[in-house]
């Protein structure tokens, strides 16, 4: 049914044309209030129906599929004569491949109007889009026409103009522009006829071109020309006919081409092109292609003579893995796949493995049908039209979908040299090299450095070292990640998907990262497992849930009367993002500044501490394995004075994460704000205040007073760095604590009963020796520890001071080690106490011991301090936002604030 027209004349329109577009127009006409009157479309192809026809047939208008509309230059009679039967008065031609009589043309009282690919008079004939493209225009469109008995030569009704982006193919610009706003701009051309308005402008004859169709046997490349000539003719070919040269021996065609080579480095396999001014050079990011001015092109892929299409990084590989063993469950989604082939293909009469779409009869409408049937079968599968193009057979297509289920389709595989050690009883296979692209590779130069195992002293491994050219490409990866990848595709529920896979594989492997966390790190084995690899699973997992919750706000604001306005919030990931992590816990801060910045959907390059870069490198294999694509994470062991650096000034990185000392973030933060005013969060240092009152739970604050002190080795940035004792319970407290200390079992870290292993490297040991050493020289009593263990390794003696005074530099520079820092103040002088505590430059965190629930609402509002602990301490969680104040830094890691580090808020305002 047609609803009510809203115009002073409802017409009675003929539509003659064909494909989604034409269906598209017919169906607002409609909705516009007009009637039409019937539907001229082609007739049926392989036992196909075209979109349009099948639409009009569906509301019962008269449909005619003539196979042609005149013979020997002359109009057929009876053609004419069902045409004028029906009284239309306006002809509108959205898409049509036929040529239509002028009687037909002239005979409605408005005459007849046509959708144009181009911005007329420029690239009159077929094939307008293809050659907006190969001349490299910058300004692309359509043009609505009154038709004439010209080729393309009728006064002009409307035209709308678009930019052509560098690398729009046909169907991007279609997709983006030509169809969406060409629907619409049909629409306003009969809404134009309708009211009386419409214009009749005579088209220049300046400027004016004329190219005839494209087709496969002119679509030859040609090499004597520039890089970007070059890809103008490619990109304008795809994806019908298709550039092409000759190659190997066999015709290759050339598709998806891009000048975007930043970073790209022509190593490879070469591919000799005879014409081409240089051989091509294979690459894993594609085939590298060169003009006669030496600039670079890029094709991802390319279509052998025999139909397939492969990857172009896949030319010189064999015919890939063997294929897949299909599960009960993949069977029955493969058989539910075939039916939908088979109603696409309704001339095959069975679905085989052999089977090719193509070459049974598939066009581009039914490529769009099929992903999207897929799409519904497989709970919204990221699939692409590309991978259809990729995999024409049966076989191959249900082979590639198999492995998107599974996550690890071959984009995911990937060469690794492990280094393989038997600890704790299992071998570990450790990645060693940088991570970059989605590849594990040396650094420039190859250069190296040791990395060693702080419970004996020895080396675990060779790490490569990276350099600023590999700082550069990894940004480059990821800048090519976020811009063009599928990691800005995917919905975000889609990337949820892959952060809980990842989540699940780090699940999978914690043994194994935790005994790897132990040898590099020194962590006892035991904490690791629930802490350093245990909170960095909950992390992954609790920001998977927020991917597809990020969410802007509609906003009411003044109207500009007599309209109304509309303002909306969105937010964005930033893009490209650094984040630099420390080597107290490697694996659990990569993962709290990492998984809200993947959720938020940036993409990463991870500089992990050079003392401890193993965990972060495993879990680079890790995302390999969940099937996040190739440049979203890139892991780069190096020194923090040139990778850091590098990163910090890098102009394509547009947010830096760090913690790390407060000496550096200032220079990072300084760095962020020279380069390119890079968004910053630090977490810096502290000197945590732990106050315990007389009335406390002694037991409870005896117990966590020890945790707060000596978890993870004293390596803890919220470590208590000096407890304030009421005067009362001080010698007891004092005594109670020596005596757990004495309990405590120091040594290797694999040992399950160890309480505390070596410090993470030798230079924090020699620091800590010299930190206990001015706190004895300045008067602060000794209690216990103070020394290295007399033992190979690391090992420091767990230590307390007292009679420790404010101005010591040990009350006011944290060791971050295992050294307890205790001072007096008087009972019941809770506000010289709370202005003790408060007599720091860092605020990172705080903790208060007492059974009085209004002091403790007092003391902990009136520290200064990210985190206030409440009768417990170093109790963090993933849903609750961890930062500093002061010097310790600003930015959140952890809860929903977390991801506002990783996004921008963008406003929209619309009048209406």
């Amino acid at each position: 049914m047609t609803g009510p027209s809203n115009y002073p004349t409802a017409m009675k329109i003929a539509v003659i044309g064909q494909s989604l577009f034409g269906q598209e127009v017919y169906c607002h006409l409609r909705k516009e209030g007009h009637e039409v009157v019937g539907v001229f479309t082609v007739p049926d192809k392989d036992g196909k129906a075209d979109p349009l026809g099948l639409q009009a047939e569906k509301d019962g208008v008269p449909v005619f599929k003539f196979a042609r509309w005149r013979a020997k230059g002359q109009a057929l009679p009876d053609v004419v004569a069902k045409y004028q039967a029906l009284g239309a008065e306006l002809n509108v031609l959205p898409f049509c491949s036929q040529f239509i009589p002028m009687e037909i043309i002239n005979a409605p009282r408005h005459g007849s109007i046509i959708y144009h690919p181009s911005l007329l008079p420029r690239h009159r004939g077929a094939s307008a889009i293809n050659w907006t493209l190969i001349h490299g225009d910058k300004k692309g469109g359509f043009s609505i026409f009154w038709a004439d008995d010209g080729l393309d030569t009728g006064d002009l009704l409307l035209q709308k103009e678009c930019e052509v982006l560098p690398d729009d193919t046909v169907s991007t610009l279609y997709n983006r522009f030509l169809f969406p706003e060409g629907i619409k701009g049909m629409v306003q051309a009969v809404r134009l006829i309708a009211e009386g308005k419409a214009p009749r402008l005579p088209q220049p004859e300046e400027g004016a071109t004329y190219e005839g169709i494209q087709k496969k046997e002119t679509a030859k490349i040609n090499w004597d020309q520039p890089a970007e000539a070059i890809h103008n003719w490619i990109r304008g070919n795809d994806k019908v006919p298709g550039a092409w040269t000759e190659a190997c021996e066999q015709k290759l065609t050339f598709f998806n081409s891009t000048l975007n080579t930043s970073g790209l480095v022509p190593e490879g396999d070469t591919l000799p092109i005879p014409g081409a001014h240089r051989p091509g050079v294979v690459t894993k990011a594609g085939l590298i292609l060169f003009g006669n001015d030496d600039r670079m092109l890029l094709v991802k892929n390319i279509q052998l003579e025999d139909g397939k299409m492969i990857p172009a990084s896949n030319f010189f590989k064999g015919a890939g893995s063997s294929a897949l063993e299909l599960t009960e469950v993949e069977l029955v989604i493969a058989e539910a796949v075939r039916s939908a082939w088979q109603r696409i293909l309704p001339n095959v009469l069975e679905v085989e493995d052999s089977t090719d779409f193509f070459k049974s009869g598939a066009a581009s409408v039914d490529v769009v049908r099929l992903v999207e049937e897929v799409k519904e079968l497989c709970d919204g599968l990221e699939l692409e039209n590309e991978d259809v193009y990729m995999a024409s057979t049966f076989g191959d297509f249900i082979q590639l979908l198999v492995r998107k289920l599974r996550g690890d389709d071959e984009e995911g595989e990937c060469s690794i040299d492990y280094v393989e050690m038997a600890v704790n009883k299992r071998t570990l296979h450790m990645p060693h090299q940088l991570f970059i692209g989605g590849a594990f590779m040396d650094a420039e130069g190859a250069k190296t450095f040791e990395t060693i195992n702080p419970t004996d002293g020895s080396v675990i491994c060779q790490v490569s070292l990276a350099q600023v050219a590999d700082v550069d490409k990894a940004v480059a990866a990821a800048k090519d990640a976020f811009e063009n990848g599928l990691w800005g595709k995917i919905s975000a529920r889609d990337r949820g998907r892959l952060l809980y896979r990842l989540a699940d594989l780090m699940e999978q492997h914690q043994e194994e990262l935790a005994t790897i966390e132990a040898l590099d790190a020194g962590a006892v084995y035991t904490l690791a497992l629930k802490t350093h690899v245990g909170m960095s699973i909950q992390t992954f997992r609790y920001f998977a849930g927020w991917c597809d919750k990020i969410q802007g706000s509609t906003i009411p604001i003044n109207q500009a009367r007599p309209n109304r306005n509309l303002t909306l919030t969105r937010k964005e990931p930033i893009g490209v993002c650094g984040i630099i992590i420390p080597w107290n816990y490697p694996l659990m801060m990569l993962s709290w500044k990492t998984a809200a910045c993947l959720a938020a959907g940036n993409t990463v390059v991870i500089k992990p501490a050079q003392v401890t870069p193993l965990t972060a490198l495993k879990f680079a294999e890790l995302t390999l394995k969940a099937g996040i694509p190739k440049g979203v994470v890139n892991v780069l062991p190096g020194s923090g004075s040139l990778v850091g650096q590098r990163l910090s000034d890098h102009p394509d990185v547009r947010k830096i994460g760090f913690t790390g000392s407060t000496e550096v973030g200032k220079h990072i933060m300084k760095s962020c704000a020279v380069s390119n005013v890079k968004k910053v969060s630090l977490e810096l240092g502290g000197k945590s205040p732990l106050i315990i009152f007389a009335d406390c739970d002694l037991n409870k604050a005896v117990q966590m007073g020890m945790s707060s002190v000596f978890f993870n080795k004293g390596e803890n940035c919220i470590a208590a760095g000096r407890l304030f004792v009421e005067d009362s319970i001080h010698d007891q407290f004092v005594r109670r604590v020596v005596e757990e200390v004495r309990k405590m079992k120091v040594g290797n870290p694999l040992d399950r009963d160890t309480d505390h292993g070596p410090q993470n490297h030798h230079a924090h040991l020699m620091k800590l020796m010299e930190y206990c050493q001015r706190g004895v020289k300045e008067g602060a009593t000794l209690i216990c520890g103070g020394k290295q263990v007399p033992r190979p390794g690391f090992f420091f003696e767990p230590t307390v001071f007292t009679d420790v005074e404010d101005h010591m530099f040990i009350a006011k520079e944290e060791s971050f080690g295992p050294v307890m820092i205790i001072s007096r103040f008087a009972d019941g002088d809770v506000d010289a106490v709370l202005s003790r505590a408060n007599a720091t430059e860092f605020g990172l965190a705080s903790g208060v011991f007492t059974r009085d629930i209004n002091k403790a609402l007092y003391v902990s509002d009136k520290l200064q301090a990210g985190t206030v602990f409440v009768n417990t301490y170093n109790k963090t969680d993933v849903a609750a936002p961890f930062g500093g104040f002061k010097q310790s830094g600003f930015g959140k890691d952890l809860g929903e604030a977390a991801l506002n580090e990783y996004l921008r808020v963008k406003t929209v305002t619309f009048e209406y």
